[in-house]
C-alpha cells in the first residue's frame, strides 16, 4: 500500500508511522522479526486503539498488535498491514497499596512495571528479561523468577481492560464479562486488545539470587537429579537453565531465584543443587528483584535477534527424557535450550480457572534456532524431545498452528476459547494466523 492512501482519523493526528518516517525502523519490527506494515498506529487511549481498527477495516488491511517487548513469536508485526503498537500506553499506578492492587498499560515492558514499584516494596510476577512487554506476557500466561512461588502472570490478573475487534471498550473482571476475563488471562491475543491490567501485586523487595554451572552428562542424569531436587524444594525456588553445547560437551548454567530476603532460607534452597553432579556456584547474593529486570533490558527492537523457537511443557525428566534432551543438546544441529521450572504456586489453580490449563506439569522447555538453520531444522533435532511433552505454551511458538493451538489449548478448553474467540471477534481480525 501506498503510504499516501492511508489517511489519518482525526483522532489519530500524529500517532501514525508510514515508511518515510524516520521513526519508522524502530517502530516496523519485534525482537525476532523484522516487519514491513503498510502503518504502524502508536494510540495513547482506548479510543485510539479503537480509531486504528476502522482504519484497517476501511482500508483492508490485517491487524498486528504489539505490546512494546520482544514479541517472539513475530505475530507483531506484518508486512503490508497495520501495527498497533501500545508502547506509549505505559503507565503503572499504584491504585491501592493497602490491597496490592496495580494499573498497568500493557504496553509497559517488565523493567519499568519493577522500577516503578519497587519504591513501594512492590512486585508482579512476570518474565525472566525486563524488556519482555506486559501485553504479550499477561495474556499469554507469564513465567518468571517468582513464578513457583506466587504463580503465573496471569494468577495475579485481577481486571483487563479491553478494546474488542469491532472498536468497543469493555472491563472484564469478575462481576463483568467474566468469560472475556476467562479468555484474556492465557489466550487473549484471539480475543481483544488489552490496553491496561489491574494486577495484585506481592510485598517483595530483595530475593536471593545464584548462578551455578554444571556438565551435562550423556544419559542426562545430572537434569534426572536436578529434577528431583526441584521436587521437593521450597516453593521459593525458582531455577532457569540454559544450556550450551560444544561438539559433544554440554554445559548448563543455572540460575536460581529465591523469593526471600530470609539468608538462611536462600542457602537452604540453593544447597541441593550443589548436588546434582559436576557443579561450581559462581556466586550467590541477595538482590533486590529490579536488577533481575533491569531498565539495561529496555534496548529498541528491530528484528536484531532472527530465530524459529519451539517449545513443550514436561511433568517428570525421565531417564528417556533426560537421555533424548541430552541427545538433542549435544546433535548435529544442537538448538539453543532453555529449562524453565514451575510447579509450587502454578499447581495450586484449578486448571480450568483460566485459559492457561497446564498446573501440573514442572518444566518449561525451549528450543530456538537461528540462521542458517531454521525452524525445519528445529523441528528435526526437537522431535525426540517431543514425544515426552505434554502441552506446550503460547508465548514461545514462532509457528502458530491448529497442531500448536491443540498442545496449548487441550480438549474442553480449547474447545472454550475457540467459542470465545469467535464470539469476541467474529470475523477473526485478531485471531492468531
Amino acid at each position: 500500500m501506498n503510504p499516501e492512501t492511508v489517511a489519518a482519523p482525526a483522532a489519530l493526528s500524529g500517532k501514525l508511522i508510514t515508511p518515510d518516517d524516520s521513526r519508522y525502523r524502530a517502530h516496523r519490527s519485534t525482537y525476532t522479526t523484522v516487519g514491513t506494515p503498510a502503518v504502524v498506529a502508536v494510540p495513547e487511549s482506548a479510543g485510539d486503539v479503537a480509531a486504528a481498527l476502522a482504519l484497517a477495516r476501511d482500508r483492508g488491511l490485517p491487524v498486528a498488535v504489539r505490546s512494546g517487548g520482544h514479541g517472539l513469536s513475530g505475530r507483531g508485526t506484518n508486512d503490508g498491514g497495520l501495527v498497533i503498537d501500545l508502547r506509549r500506553m505505559n503507565e503503572v499506578t499504584v491504585l491501592d497499596r493497602s490491597r496490592r492492587l496495580v494499573r498497568v498499560g500493557a504496553g509497559a515492558r517488565w523493567a519499568q512495571v519493577a522500577q516503578a514499584l519497587g519504591p513501594h516494596g512492590l512486585a508482579i510476577s512476570s518474565g525472566d528479561h525486563g524488556n519482555v512487554g506486559v501485553g504479550g506476557l499477561a495474556t499469554g500466561g507469564g513465567v518468571g523468577w517468582l513464578v513457583r512461588r506466587f504463580g503465573l502472570t496471569v494468577d495475579r490478573v485481577r481486571a483487563v481492560e479491553v478494546v474488542l475487534a469491532d472498536g468497543t471498550a469493555v472491563r472484564a473482571d469478575p462481576g463483568n464479562e467474566p468469560d472475556l476475563l476467562w479468555v484474556m488471562r492465557g489466550a487473549g491475543a484471539g480475543a481483544g486488545i488489552a490496553v491496561a491490567f489491574e494486577f495484585e501485586a506481592l510485598e517483595l523487595r530483595n530475593v536471593g539470587y545464584a548462578q551455578l554451572a554444571a556438565r551435562v552428562d550423556p544419559a542426562g542424569r545430572v537434569l534426572q537429579r536436578l529434577d528431583a531436587v526441584l521436587k521437593d524444594a521450597p516453593r521459593e525456588l525458582t531455577t532457569a537453565v540454559m544450556f550450551s553445547s560444544q561438539g559433544p560437551v554440554t554445559n548448563a548454567f543455572i540460575t536460581a531465584v529465591v523469593a526471600t530476603d530470609d539468608t538462611q532460607a536462600v542457602s537452604r534452597a540453593i544447597e541441593p543443587l550443589l548436588g546434582i553432579g559436576d557443579v561450581t556456584l559462581q556466586q550467590a547474593l541477595l538482590t533486590p528483584y529490579t536488577s533481575l529486570v533491569p531498565r539495561e533490558h529496555l534496548h529498541v527492537n528491530v528484528g536484531q535477534m532472527p530465530a524459529s523457537t519451539t517449545n513443550g511443557l514436561l511433568t517428570d525428566v525421565t531417564p528417556a527424557a533426560g537421555r533424548a534432551l541430552a541427545d538433542m543438546m549435544a546433535g548435529p544441529t544442537p538448538p539453543f535450550v532453555q529449562m524453565r521450572s514451575l510447579g509450587g504456586a502454578v499447581a495450586d489453580v484449578d486448571p480450568a480457572a483460566t485459559a492457561f490449563p497446564h498446573r501440573h506439569q514442572r518444566w518449561l522447555v525451549t528450543a530456538s534456532t537461528f540462521p542458517p538453520h531454521g525452524y525445519d531444522d528445529l523441528l528435526k533435532a526437537w522431535e525426540p524431545v517431543e514425544r515426552h511433552m505434554e502441552g506446550a505454551y503460547v508465548n514461545f511458538e514462532s509457528r502458530p498452528s491448529q497442531a500448536s493451538f491443540d498442545r496449548t489449548y487441550p480438549g474442553a478448553v480449547g474447545t472454550r476459547v475457540a467459542a470465545l474467540w469467535r464470539r469476541y471477534d467474529p470475523d477473526g481480525v485478531l485471531r492468531p494466523r
